[in-house]
């Protein structure tokens, strides 16, 4: 309890945030198109500078075992397929649908939340564990959700498919960031103080910002569009995942630390490239946007709940 009270307290100032870019843009005063605008500072700025400055350095990245990603990876799928078939026996849904609703449940919100809340609750060191995933998440789970459309679809899935998915991941900002910063670092040059201090400062605007992001995004969404298939989405995202990805985590042997880094992305609340893929596909809009908002509000008290129960 008391490991669950210090992480609660630790990740309530972010959550702060958040509640109060919700109500800045709820309030009618800042136009969507501010909100959109910050966002893409965030986005295409902010974060990847972060992340930039974070990977060109090697004395700042600890060893990073395969068995990291093969723990949360492999709990993204055990938990996708458990949301194929929740969402077929509870709601009905087709196989379009059951897609969409598993992805729900397996894709967080890993920068705007999961970098903030890592810092914060884990230390600066949990960071390239994060990065690490980023790195990997968008084209292995966009992917799987796109094999799993287009097999429910067709029976198929075309190579062109792919190729589109892998381009649009790999220019990313956030993923160009990692990458860029990886391969600096790989040549073992530090960067020059007229840089890396441009790069700092900007890097620390990004964990304030990308929260108040975030509860701006949510103030755009409602809760009552399909609430029940949103409420099953918010429950397998912020229930189960984070239990069979800490399952696969303690299967594995993971470091404490590595593990509850990979517990905490796993807690987080549904990711916004859900209702782009919801859009994308025509499907459960209404159920994702409610998800969004009921995971993410809940999130405060369940992803320190994770977290506590992943500590060694």
């Amino acid at each position: 309890m008391s490991h669950f009270l210090q992480q609660l307290s630790l990740s309530a100032p972010h959550f702060t945030l958040v509640l109060a870019g919700f109500l800045l843009a709820a309030s009618g005063r800042w136009p969507k198109a501010v909100s959109d605008a910050l966002a893409m500072f965030v986005f295409s700025v902010a974060v990847p500078a972060l992340l930039f400055r974070l990977m060109s350095d090697p004395a700042r990245l600890p060893p990073v075992q395969w068995r990291l990603l093969a723990a949360f990876f492999g709990g993204c799928l055990v938990t996708f397929a458990l949301g194929r078939l929740t969402g077929a026996a509870l709601f009905r849904l087709d196989g379009v649908q059951q897609s969409v609703f598993a992805l729900g449940g397996v894709f967080s919100n890993n920068v705007l939340l999961g970098i903030p809340l890592a810092k914060a609750m884990l230390g600066e060191a949990a960071l390239p564990f994060v990065a690490l995933v980023i790195v990997f998440n968008s084209l292995t789970l966009w992917t799987v959700a796109t094999v799993s459309v287009e097999w429910a679809r067709h029976g198929a899935l075309s190579a062109r498919g792919f190729l589109q998915t892998v381009r649009k991941v790999l220019t990313t900002p956030v993923i160009v960031g990692v990458l860029a910063g990886a391969a600096v670092g790989a040549t073992g040059i530090r960067l020059p103080a007229m840089v890396d201090e441009p790069l700092r400062l900007t890097a620390e605007a990004a964990v304030p910002l990308a929260l108040i992001v975030v509860g701006m995004g949510l103030a755009q969404h409602g809760w009552r569009a399909g609430w029940r298939v949103g409420l099953g989405i918010t429950a397998l995202k912020l229930v189960v995942q984070p239990l069979v990805v800490l399952g696969a985590a303690l299967l594995l042997g993971l470091p404490p630390l590595e593990r509850q880094a990979v517990v905490l992305l796993g807690s987080l609340a549904v990711g916004v490239n859900v209702a782009v893929m919801a859009h994308q596909f025509n499907a459960l809009q209404g159920p994702v946007a409610s998800s969004m908002v009921l995971s993410t509000a809940l999130s405060a008290f369940t992803t320190p709940l994770a977290i506590a129960l992943a500590a060694p």
